[in-house]
């Protein structure tokens, strides 16, 4: 099968080069003129998909060739792309960067040769003129097997200071398909992990995407970037199905009319914005009815509960709300009592504890969490230490941590996850049919986590 979506990679020389900006604007002018706009990102990023979402309407989605591995990054792309006119891919950090001491892999550059895209270059030219045609003749020839098919010169200060850096190019044979002044109504607000999420600031984020459209229609050549979009190679894969790679040779989705769903209750609002849409999917295919409740809103878990997963965000923003929400705290302890499974990924694990910042959790883990300023960030190569509701001990995963808290102690009687990088420890807790743990995997690379999870659930 071979399937050739136009799309477009976004990507920059550095970090805060305007990446989010102008793929978050690009997809919102393309699907202001009517087009089915498929959002990605490259990484394990889960903030800047709520903006893109936005943009598009559509769940923004991951492409993160470390935790899934190269050989999904094509399948999942296809996946999220099925149906749209065109897909733009926000990249990560600078161009060339991937996970550490590995080389490419995860970086920009490698995610756009596996999905056959042509990159465009997003360049902050604000503190340069003809310097800037040395920076992108230094980007477009690293690898040969990278196209850049254009720049987008971003917080241009004048027509005088766009004529400068134009002429400058000119001799690098690569296309200007954009020019953007400065524009401080773009700008989104920042905090200790990245961007605010869309959730927390919902109002103001559609304004700032609405600001985002008009800065990029006004400043892009939007036919010459469609243009380059359908110059994309084709893609020889098939895309992603939950419902094919859930199955095994010795388990079949459940039909309706064989036994009733078990009800998987999924945390989100406010302060759990962190999943990736497939996990969703793969629970949904493995057969459960998954329902979504908000743990700063709801004060009863969904009717029916049988199993609960608690994924990433920001709890220590709302350790009052959560921790003055004590019906809900006590009906999840409650569950997790019951043997039921729960699965807790980062924030989840926070509001498990016992407390976090000295504010009640629920209690479910005998441990404390509190905010540090020590930022702990990268890729983990992990193995399952023991059996639990998510994996059979020896089940090798990929994950990443992203937090600036701890909890003490770090790892119960039975670990989660024993990891090898970038130091061999044991950590997060496994406690009944608890699994709690720092570690955010993506479920795709390893769909049975998923199926023996509902198993569970059915069972429990």
């Amino acid at each position: 099968m071979s399937s050739s979506v136009p799309r477009l990679v976004v990507a920059a020389p550095s970090s805060g080069s305007g990446k989010t900006t102008v793929a978050t604007g690009l997809m919102a002018a393309f699907a202001a003129r009517g087009l089915a706009v498929s959002p990605h990102k490259v990484g394990p990023d889960y903030i800047d998909p709520g903006y893109h979402a936005l943009a598009t309407g559509r769940r923004g989605r991951n492409l993160d060739a470390y935790l899934c591995g190269p050989e999904l990054v094509g399948p999942l792309f296809l996946h999220g792309a099925r149906g749209c006119d065109l897909a733009v891919v926000e990249g990560v950090m600078g161009l060339y960067d991937g996970a550490a001491g590995e080389g490419e892999l995860a970086s920009t550059a490698h995610v756009a040769k596996l999905l056959r895209a042509p990159v465009v270059l997003v360049v902050d030219a604000s503190s340069q003129s003809r310097s800037v045609a040395a920076l992108v003749h230094g980007f477009v020839s690293w690898d040969p097997e990278v196209r850049v098919g254009g720049v987008i010169l971003n917080k241009v200060a004048s027509d005088r200071h766009e004529v400068m850096l134009r002429e400058a190019l000119e001799q690098v044979g690569v296309p200007v398909l954009g020019v953007l002044r400065r524009a401080p109504q773009v700008d989104t607000p920042s905090r200790h992990l990245g961007l605010v999420p869309v959730a927390e600031r919902r109002a103001e984020a559609v304004e700032a995407v609405a600001a985002m459209a008009a800065q990029v229609s006004d400043g892009c050549d939007l036919d010459a970037l469609m243009g380059l979009a359908r110059s994309a190679g084709a893609l020889s894969c098939a895309a992603w199905d939950a419902a094919e790679v859930v199955s095994s040779p010795t388990h079949q989705p459940t039909r309706p009319d064989e036994k009733p769903k078990p009800r998987v209750a999924v945390a989100g609002g406010p302060a759990f914005t962190f999943s990736y849409a497939e996990h969703t999917e793969l629970l949904t295919a493995a057969g459960a009815d998954v329902v979504p409740f908000d743990p700063l809103r709801d004060e009863e878990l969904p009717e029916g509960t049988r199993g609960l997963v608690i994924g990433g965000g920001f709890p220590e923003v709302y350790a009052a709300e959560l921790s003055a929400n004590e019906p809900l705290r006590k009906a999840v302890a409650h569950l997790a009592e019951s043997g039921a499974p729960v699965a807790a990924e980062c924030a989840g694990l926070l509001y498990l504890c016992r407390e976090l910042d000295g504010l009640p959790m629920c209690g479910v883990l005998d441990a404390g969490a509190r905010m540090t300023e020590r930022l702990t960030l990268g890729y983990r190569d992990a193995v399952a230490v023991g059996d639990s509701v998510l994996a059979a001990a020896g089940t090798r995963m990929r994950g990443h941590e992203f937090h600036r808290t701890v909890v003490e102690p770090g790892s119960g009687t039975e670990p989660a996850w024993g990891l090898r990088t970038p130091r061999r420890r044991v950590e997060g807790f496994v406690r009944r049919g608890v699994h709690a743990s720092y570690l955010h995997t993506h479920w795709a690379a390893e769909p049975g986590v998923a199926r023996r999870f509902v198993e569970r659930c059915r069972t429990s």
